[in-house]
């Protein structure tokens, strides 16, 4: 088995976060949003993962680099590397990566995560992993017939087709016959609304006698801003809670303080006089002193002084004090007031 992780996006709805780092490694919960994701389909997976294959942009540096090819190795895949230089659409970034589309695979793209409990089919064609939304104008959708096969792939319908929404997590027995139609798309110049769309692709590929089912999960959780990647910190954290996670570091140092869980606190943060959650995540050396913190993302080596935060994401390095506040702080930045 393998995975396929395209990650090339510039995450321009979460800046000033993605300024410094790529959407992909905002940690959730202490670990990167695509770390939680390779974990999360390696369980469920059945077969050991033999590679991670990550779809990313040349600018994102060697650093970044090696610390993807070590969230591979951490589920005992290898972890190789391409890139995608222009943003031409979802098949186009699949196929950035044709080197690794062989056999079974899933594809899953790093801004979503997931909470499910089921094993993957791999005795399927294909499987698309689905959630009913409100809206679903902003997304990929699929119909369905009387047998529970999809019927029919529309990529953000100006008309309701369906409320099923495709969260980005695909199955495919054939890596090969994908990659086939990839290229068939890129090769006779096939677009829809400007990109190469892997919708179209799948539509192919269904026209072409294959059947895929829809996969369901319990919760599909988004982190495409900055509101909802911290309501999907808030999901997470009492997700990992519910499995028995062991959250708060032994190095912390917590002093005249309380925890309202779930917290996570990374190594070496400290905390004094202060009340700490529910639902934060602390990153490695964060510092809070006199301050309230509830629903927010306290990235490392952070300082949070005398303040009531809520609802907010506070980055690397970045410091904060004085009045009550919804906060965006980007990595580096002071907030004094």
């Amino acid at each position: 088995m393998k995975i396929i992780v395209p990650m090339a996006g510039m995450g321009k709805r979460m800046r000033p976060h993605t300024l410094t780092v790529p959407k992909p490694l905002i940690p959730i919960a202490g670990k990167p949003i695509v770390q939680r994701l390779v974990e999360d389909i390696a369980k469920v997976c059945g077969d050991d993962v033999e590679e991670v294959a990550f779809i990313i942009g040349r600018s994102f540096g060697a650093a970044v680099e090696k610390s993807l090819v070590a969230i591979a190795e951490s589920v005992g895949a290898r972890g190789t590397i391409t890139y995608q230089d222009e943003p031409l659409g979802t098949a186009h970034a699949i196929l950035c990566a044709k080197e690794s589309l062989s056999g079974p695979l899933v594809v899953a793209f790093a801004d979503t995560l997931f909470k499910a409990d089921f094993q993957l089919d791999s005795s399927v064609a294909g499987t698309i992993w689905v959630q009913k939304v409100e809206d679903p104008r902003p997304f990929g959708v699929v119909s369905l017939n009387e047998q529970g096969q999809i019927t029919g792939f529309v990529e953000k319908p100006e008309q309701f087709v369906s409320d099923l929404a495709i969260i980005g997590i695909y199955y495919f027995q054939d890596g090969e016959y994908l990659r086939r139609e990839l290229q068939y798309l890129l090769d006779n110049d096939i677009k829809d609304k400007g990109e190469f769309q892997l919708t179209n692709a799948l539509e192919n590929m269904k026209n072409q006698g294959t059947v895929f089912v829809p996969g369901q999960v319990t919760e599909w959780l988004d982190c495409g801003n900055k509101d909802a990647t911290v309501f999907t910190n808030q999901r997470y954290l009492e997700y990992l809670k519910e499995r028995g996670e062991k959250l708060v570091a032994e190095s912390a140092i917590i002093t005249n303080s309380v925890l309202i869980e779930p917290v996570y606190v990374g190594e070496g943060a400290i905390i004094t006089n202060s009340v700490v959650g529910p639902h934060v995540s602390l990153g490695a050396h964060a510092n809070v002193r006199d301050a309230r913190l509830s629903n927010s993302i306290v990235q490392e080596s952070a300082t949070v002084l005398d303040v009531n935060v809520t609802n907010s994401m506070v980055g690397n390095h970045a410091s904060v004090s004085g009045n009550p506040r919804d906060l965006s702080l980007g990595d580096y930045n002071q907030l004094r007031v």
